[in-house]
């Protein structure tokens, strides 16, 4: 952050004195007006429900133009992440700041491979659990539970604590997303195996059972390994900004992840792809592709009550990056399973067709977004729905642990405190006789 030679003048239509305000900038991006003194020298806060124009923190990692429709991952890329990088060496990016060398990609590959099986006890803590339990709310309690059986890497201001806390996290956490699976199904848990990948792993921890073999199919692996790069981060989203509010107390690594873990359960966030397939089943069975036109003149009609799911985002104004990535990854994972006639797959397209030829969508900047295609390739490879946002935080845990990381580093970090317009009643007494 470095100061411009632009300053903000803040005057007051009552006479009070006017202020000046330091505009500073970053590498790409808008630039931002420094209102920390604000309270200290007006008495005024200021006022942002949503936080839409309010940059909470610095941060090297992730950059985002919602009107280019571009998404950077220390600078690099996501288009070209996705191509020539498997998801180990992506989070190797995002915790380091830069790509390993090939050296570097080997050891960490193993020292988290090596690390992926869990607590023998906590296959237990697992029956005090519903069979019939959502998996988020498993994996919640799961995730926060990873401090009661690693108590050695705890200490949030150590930072060799977090070091050993983050490859934990991420080496276990598809171990856990798979035993929050198995458990609802009443399966057998299925331990890692080191030889695997790391998306591999989490397939055949997920599909295989102890009667069998289980075959990795490379394209199955290479559509999972990309739907994690596509969700590792997304720069100061609602999931990632609890994190590090839950950080900023001086909270555990794992008490802080499973704060995100339960922010991201919400439908407006992480719950967006199970949303949007279960309105693609419900198009499905109620007409199917005879029906998309009617359906999509209900949704310009506001009093319809019809909301169009995967389409839009609070930041992309244009195409978003990874809906690109996840269309590609969608016909290779459909050709290969000979589902290219999937109802569901031929309903998006046609979804999709309207949405970016229809002036009504078009003007309003709706285009399909990551969750779009995200459900149809998951539940094509088998994902049950209540799970699709369980993969989402596996994939998004190493971002949230570079946030977390980078939150600590920060010199100028605090216990986050946010402000409120208080509209309630001023004082007022309880009335001595108010029980009589």
């Amino acid at each position: 952050m470095k100061p411009t030679e632009t300053v903000a003048n803040l005057t007051f239509s009552n006479g009070a004195p006017s202020m000046e305000l330091p505009v500073y900038g970053g590498t790409i991006g808008p630039d931002v007006i420094d209102i920390r003194k604000l309270y200290g020298e007006t008495g005024m806060f200021t006022y942002d429900p949503g936080f839409l124009s309010t940059a909470s923190c610095q941060s090297t990692i992730t950059y985002i133009d919602g009107d280019k429709g571009e998404l950077l991952y220390r600078g690099y890329p996501i288009e070209q992440l996705a191509k020539h990088c498997d998801f180990l060496d992506v989070c190797y990016l995002l915790i380091k700041g830069e790509l390993p060398d090939a050296q570097q990609s080997k050891d960490f590959h193993q020292m988290v491979l090596r690390h992926t099986m869990v607590h023998e006890q906590m296959h237990f803590f697992m029956r005090g659990f519903r069979r019939d339990a959502h998996p988020m709310a498993v994996l919640v309690g799961l995730t926060g539970a990873m401090s009661a059986f690693y108590h050695d890497s705890t200490d949030i201001q150590n930072a060799r604590h977090r070091e050993i806390s983050a490859i934990r996290l991420i080496a276990k956490m598809p171990s856990l997303v798979s035993m929050a699976y198995k458990y609802g199904k009443g399966e057998p848990y299925m331990y890692p195996r080191n030889e695997l990948s790391y998306s591999g792993n989490f397939l055949r921890m997920m599909f295989g059972t102890p009667c069998e073999d289980y075959v990795v199919n490379p394209v199955i692996e290479r559509a999972m390994d990309r739907i994690f790069i596509l969700h590792a981060d997304h720069e100061q989203n609602a999931s990632t900004s609890t994190v590090r509010l839950c950080g900023s107390s001086g909270t555990n690594p794992f008490a802080a992840i499973a704060a995100g873990v339960a922010c991201l359960w919400g439908p407006a966030h992480g719950g967006a792809n199970e949303a949007c397939l279960h309105m693609l089943e419900e198009l499905h069975q109620n007409g199917g592709i005879a029906k998309v036109g009617e359906f999509m003149e209900k949704v310009k009609d506001k009093d319809s009550g019809v909301r169009l799911m995967g389409f839009g985002h609070r930041v992309y104004k244009n195409y978003d990056p990874r809906a690109k990535l996840l269309q590609e990854t969608c016909h290779e994972v459909l050709t290969e399973l000979g589902l290219e006639n999937d109802p569901l797959f031929a309903l998006a397209k046609k979804l999709e067709k309207i949405a970016l030829e229809d002036d009504y969508f078009v003007s309003r900047k709706l285009y399909p977004n990551v969750d779009f295609y995200s459900g149809i390739v998951q539940r094509a490879i088998g994902i049950p729905v209540n799970l699709f946002t369980g993969i989402f935080a596996l994939a998004r845990t190493v971002g949230w642990i570079a946030q977390l990381n980078e939150m600590i580093a920060d010199p100028e970090y605090k216990i986050g405190r946010p402000r409120q317009l208080y509209v309630g009643h001023a004082r007022r007494d309880v009335p001595p006789n108010f029980k009589a």
